[in-house]
């Protein structure tokens, strides 16, 4: 049997973590939700802003990502990839995530 219970609400970041108990392997986990839309909004009226003329310089942002994806990127050890990370923000199946075009 399994157990669900809501453990936090944040809504300023639209992030909800639920607790799950599973009675029969005697395990825990918190699942977190993050509704990304506002931010997904905003990258993609950055990217429009963008001048394509301009420059590519150190520290330029180039992509935002929800505080959930950035924790699990982080867990998966991807996060201090940079290869990787080069090849997640240039798939296009990220591209909601981009807030500018080019390519990393």
């Amino acid at each position: 049997m399994t157990d669900k219970k809501l453990f936090d609400v944040n809504e300023d970041l639209g992030i909800t973590r639920t607790w799950h108990y599973d009675a029969e392997k005697d395990e825990a986990t918190i699942q977190t939700q993050q509704d990304v839309t506002a931010i997904i909004e905003e990258n993609k009226q950055e990217f429009n802003a963008v001048d394509e003329r301009a420059r590519w310089g150190e520290w330029t942002r180039v992509a935002s990502i929800p505080l959930s994806l950035y924790y699990q990127l982080k867990a998966e050890g991807k996060l201090e990839d940079q290869e990787y990370m080069k090849r997640w923000l240039n798939d296009s199946n990220n591209q909601f995530f981009r807030t500018r075009p080019g390519k990393v």
